[in-house]
């Protein structure tokens, strides 16, 4: 039996200002590697007598995103208190924006051609509102006691609230994805899920049943594992003619959700207007003129003119535009490869090769990890067959996970570690020596040679390939060794 799934978001951003939203203290949204309560002034901490001050720069972020977003803008917003108790909210109310958010009405646009969907999926954005973020309770278990860092306390955000318009699970991937991406494009949040930059909660329904929420979810595949398990949850509710529960909050524990609190135990907030802040108002014409004059070309665009002009796949272009460093490296060694050594586009040693490398070191990429001049030396060295690359693909690693070698001079490595194929001279003729591994591989191999001529298995020649490759301990180019094997093999139909 199908069941109709029926799913809005509402997600949390840090803005990436200088300063934080209602006070001078930095905004510093690494919180991981920042020690506690160093980045706090005293209305972060709601000390008696402070009082707010509206960040400019807060606002100047959130109208790029809601112009990204094609945004209805208010010529007037207004801020209220949402009242609650916790430890990490000291003020007794965090400030937002409830009743006159500062955009309404909006849309992002799911394609087929950019984000891998069936079809094309207008998502509309019911509104875009400025709050403050609240510290963060650091729970010790073993002693019992709960430590307060309020360095995340009065950080900027947007909350952007979704009509329940995505029907499947693989819309909201993508729309996470797209969402992060926009965001990194406007540089007005680091995109990040892992490290709380982008907080996403779930609303969920299946069939019009009664909406179920999920919190505090920490990563993209995290929600869609989470999603796929409450579907299936209030799937098997439906087809066992149980009821499913009234309106009620879950979590995610990594294998299942489970129940936080039911509509009956949800708080009532008692939102007010906050009689300290006044009003913003916006000549709205002139302002979002402004804003659209310095908006950077849309993802599409950007996405097409990396196809174009380094004529990349679709696939790899997906993969640099998920980091912008990522990009900005690949943009310098193409400009050094193939602009100044006139060699191949190097998109592919970028993309399978450096980051193969980075992530089975359990590395994050930086432009550090590898100097753009020491990878374009690599590359040029495999050009003139100075490293085959195996090789090359062996010293590659060794740089990745090495940093005191890599500023070392490149071609020093590759005599250190006896990799220079040009100094090879096993047999006084390079060709005559290929030609003799060639021979004994085959000689060694008969049963492979015998598919190959007999069965029609040309694909097992990759295996010869790479039994010489080991015999010359991979200091001869692959492509060398499967021309003379094509020869030797077609000798002996």
């Amino acid at each position: 039996m199908s069941h109709q799934l029926k799913v809005g978001l509402e997600i949390h951003t840090q803005l990436k200002t200088a300063r934080k939203l209602f006070s001078l203290s930095h905004n510093n949204t690494s919180l991981l590697s920042t020690k506690p309560n160093s980045e706090v002034s005293f209305f972060d901490v709601s000390l008696p007598g402070t009082q707010p001050l509206l960040n400019p720069e807060v606002l100047f972020c959130a109208l790029k995103c809601a112009v990204a977003m094609n945004c209805q803008v208010h010529p007037e917003s207004r801020f209220d208190r949402k009242h609650y108790f916790y430890g990490d909210q000291p003020l007794g109310y965090q400030i937002t924006q409830r009743y006159h958010a500062l955009a309404n009405d909006g849309w992002v646009k799911l394609t087929r051609r950019y984000d891998g969907l069936p079809e094309d999926r207008k998502i509309r954005i019911e509104q875009i509102q400025i709050e403050q973020d609240t510290g963060r309770s650091l729970y010790r278990l073993e002693e019992g006691t709960t430590d307060i860092d309020f360095n995340r306390s009065n950080i900027p955000l947007i909350e952007m609230v979704t009509k329940p318009d995505f029907s499947s699970i693989e819309q909201v991937r993508s729309f996470i994805k797209k969402y992060a991406r926009m965001l990194q494009n406007l540089d007005v949040c680091t995109g990040e899920l892992e490290t709380g930059a982008i907080r996403v909660d779930v609303n969920v329904n299946v069939d019009e049943h009664p909406r179920v929420e999920l919190k505090n979810i920490p990563t993209t595949p995290a929600i869609v594992s989470a999603l796929r398990y409450e579907y299936t949850r209030q799937c098997e509710v439906i087809e066992r003619g149980e009821k499913v529960a009234d309106v009620e909050t879950r979590g995610w524990d990594g294998k299942k959700t489970y129940r936080l609190r039911s509509k009956e135990d949800a708080i009532d907030y008692r939102y007010m207007p906050d009689p300290e802040l006044p009003a913003i108002r916006l000549d709205t014409e002139d302002v979002l003129a402004g804003i659209k004059s310095i908006m950077p070309p849309t993802i599409e665009q950007q996405m097409d003119d990396l196809m174009e002009n380094f004529e990349l796949k679709l696939r790899d272009v997906n993969i640099l535009m998920s980091n912008p460093k990522l990009l900005q490296y690949y943009v310098q060694l193409y400009a050094e490869v193939v602009g100044h050594l006139k060699l191949e586009n190097p998109i592919n040693w970028v993309v399978h090769d450096l980051l193969g490398c980075i992530s089975k070191s359990e590395l994050d990429f930086s432009s550090d990890i590898l100097p753009v001049r020491q990878f374009a030396t690599l590359l040029s060295l495999v050009a003139d067959k100075t490293l085959t690359k195996r090789n090359a693909k062996l010293l590659l690693m060794h740089l990745v996970n090495n940093s005191g070698d890599r500023n070392k001079p490149l071609l020093d490595l590759v005599n250190a570690f006896n990799m220079n194929s040009k100094k090879e001279s096993t047999s006084g003729d390079e060709a005559s020596h290929v030609e003799e591994i060639c021979s004994l591989v085959l000689k060694n191999n008969q049963n492979i040679v015998y598919d190959i001529i007999d069965k029609g298995k040309s694909s097992k020649i990759n295996f010869l390939i790479g039994q010489c490759m080991r015999e010359c301990h991979g200091k001869i180019d692959a492509q060398e060794f499967r021309v003379v094997l094509d020869k030797q093999l077609a000798a002996k139909i």
